[in-house]
Parts: C-alpha cells; sequence; structure tokens
C-alpha cells in the first residue's frame, strides 16, 4: 500500500528514469477490476496521454501523481501497484493499465484489493487527492508540535490514537501500515484515548511519528512493500504480518494481533499497556 514512505521512494525513483520520456502507446485492462477506479472512461486515457511528456513526478501522502507537459496528470492512490520495466523484461499478463513510452520502456498498474489509476487534465477535483497535495505532512518542517497539539485539539472529542493519526485523512499517507512501527516506538497502545494523553505521551508520539516515517523513507520504503522497481524496501518492520508471531524487540513479550478500525494492529502486550490509562 502506498503511504508517506513509498510515495517519496517511488517518486524519487520515477523522477530518474522517466522524466523526458513521452507516452507512445497505452493499454487498457487485460484483468478488469471492480474495486480499480478509473476518472471517467479508461478507454478514453490513450488519447489523453498519448504524445505526452512527463515533466516531474510528485509524491506526497498516499499518491504519486506523475506530471505531463499541457497540464496533463496520470495520478494512482494508495492500493495502485505501479512497476517500471525496461525492453528486456516481460511483460506482465494482467493488469489495470499500461502505458509505453518512446524508448519502448513502460509502467505497469495493478490493483491487488482497491485502488485509483487517474487520467486528468487540469483540475482534478477528488477530495483525496487534494488532501495528499495540500495538507501540510509530518516530514514538512512546518508539521511542529504546535501543528500537531492543533490538529488533537481541532478532533474535538475524545478518540482513540489509531484513530486520530489514521482515519479521516487527517495526515494523509499515515495509514494502518506506518503506525504499527510508529506506535511501537511511542511505547503507545492504538486504543489508547487522546484524553489520557499527558504533554509528555503527546511529545513522545510527536516524536516518533517525525522519527520512524524519516527512517522509513531515508531507508527506501517498508520491507513490507515494493518500490519502482519491484524490490522490497530496506525498512525491516519491528510489527506488521511478517513479524507479530515474534516477541517484543524490547522487552520479549507477547506481541497481540487484533483487528481494529478497519485493519489488523500489532502491539506488545507490556511495552504498549492500554488497562492502566483506562
Amino acid at each position: 500500500m502506498i503511504e508517506i514512505p513509498e510515495s517519496i521512494t517511488i517518486s524519487q525513483q520515477a523522477k530518474e528514469v522517466l522524466r523526458g520520456k513521452v507516452v507512445s502507446d497505452v493499454i487498457n485492462a487485460t484483468s478488469p477490476h471492480r474495486f480499480t477506479w478509473y476518472n471517467g472512461n479508461p478507454e478514453r486515457y490513450p488519447e489523453l496521454l498519448i504524445g505526452k511528456k512527463i515533466q516531474d513526478i510528485v509524491g506526497y501522502g498516499s499518491y504519486v501523481d506523475i506530471c505531463f507537459d499541457k497540464n496533463t496528470h496520470l495520478a494512482i492512490s494508495d492500493g495502485t501497484n505501479i512497476r517500471y520495466f525496461t525492453t528486456t523484461e516481460k511483460c506482465p499478463k494482467k493488469f489495470q493499465l499500461l502505458v509505453v513510452f518512446d524508448d519502448s520502456s513502460y509502467l505497469v498498474f495493478t490493483v491487488a484489493m482497491y485502488g485509483g489509476i487517474y487520467a486528468f487534465c487540469g483540475d482534478f477535483d477528488n477530495s483525496y487527492y487534494r488532501g495528499s497535495m495540500e495538507k501540510l505532512l509530518p516530514l514538512d518542517e512546518r508539521f511542529d508540535f504546535n501543528f500537531f497539539e492543533k490538529m488533537i485539539h481541532e478532533v474535538g472529542k475524545d478518540i482513540s490514537v489509531k484513530a486520530l493519526l489514521a482515519t479521516e485523512q487527517r495526515i494523509p499517507g499515515l495509514g494502518n501500515g506506518v503506525l504499527q512501527d510508529l506506535l511501537f516506538n511511542a511505547e503507545i497502545n492504538p486504543r489508547r484515548r487522546i484524553s489520557t494523553l499527558s504533554d509528555k505521551d503527546r511529545k513522545r508520539l510527536f516524536s516518533s511519528m517525525k522519527e520512524t516515517l524519516s527512517n522509513m523513507t531515508d531507508k527506501g520504503g517498508r520491507d513490507t512493500e515494493k518500490d519502482l522497481f519491484g524490490n522490497l524496501g530496506g525498512y525491516r518492520c519491528i510489527l506488521s504480518k511478517n513479524t507479530y508471531h515474534e516477541p517484543c524487540p524490547r522487552c520479549g513479550g507477547l506481541i497481540v494481533k487484533e483487528a481494529y478500525l478497519g485493519g489488523s494492529v500489532y502491539y506488545c502486550h507490556k511495552c504498549q499497556n492500554e488497562e492502566k490509562y483506562k
């Protein structure tokens, strides 16, 4: 899934190999997917994209935006996988979109569970896209502790820490995936209510958010996700579907896996104990 570390990593890789390329062909889905979202009819994507030259690639939040000349864009959202292939590599048989360039290299877009592939010219009236591009994100130096405190205050109700950070697009690209290590490093349970957080807790949570996301990004994304070339990221997740069966690396305690707020959460029963805060 595309979260902050992956959108930044993929966009940086794409800048190196895609800028200056011109689209020579666009091939629509060979394997239609009911939970792939397009901007209008994808059958019109060829006339919109063919002949356009890539000027830049922007990664922000949960989106990667390929920017062409003539104010044309191809943006992908969380859940869409993007892979770059050279002429010597075998093309996958199943995909939701394929874009060929003038040097015969190409991009393949695939969706596993759900995801968006949006081609458009000019503005794109999509709240998730606009939120990703316009909202301040934790890696920005302007996202300071005062900004974080204001965000908590503006919620206006007593919600859990997971609900605060990873729902309602308050912080686009901070999703259930990166949340696990962020909260583990802060020693805070995902179910904990924000009303129980002391000033010290909030400062620790803020610092963990900054440091964990920076570490994930600096290492090329998480090892549970793939980059533009199909390689796993270099950041080894502490808590994930691959590691939750192992003992806590901090205290040796039991790692708990639970379903909560639309996804699985992982936490240490000892280090991130919620009971005393209820």
